[in-house]
């Protein structure tokens, strides 16, 4: 089960490190105005409106896959263990039992007093 929920959040975190970084190479609505009259990125490997596409369909790929893990790790993080008993029950079960002893009374009121 640890190595599923290790799997899923190695996914998250790398899809959403790619989402971001796709993110941050997209171009704004605004800047189709200028590639539409020829300047800017017109010429550039997808064409003018290609790398848009390209950007936005892969950034959708990856913000569906990083719901899915998100999803994913909520359902494997609300599994109840099989015991039955609640966590604070199984968590004392496990501890120790400490024996309170009562502190030493010191002597007479001389020793509390520090020496300098």
């Amino acid at each position: 089960m640890s190595y599923v929920v290790t799997v899923i959040l190695t996914v998250q975190m790398i899809s959403a490190i790619a989402m971001i970084g796709l993110i941050l190479v997209q171009h704004g609505k605004g800047a189709d105005m200028g590639a539409a009259f020829g300047s800017g990125s017109s010429g550039s490997l997808f064409g003018a409106s290609g790398s848009a596409n390209f950007l936005s369909r892969t950034t959708a790929v990856l913000a569906t896959l990083f719901f899915v893990c998100t999803l994913a790790l909520a359902y494997f993080g609300n599994l109840r263990p099989s015991s039955g008993g609640s966590v604070l029950e199984s968590a004392a079960a496990t501890v120790p039992a400490v024996t309170a002893s009562a502190p030493a009374a010191p002597a007479s009121g001389a020793a509390q007093i520090p020496a300098n």
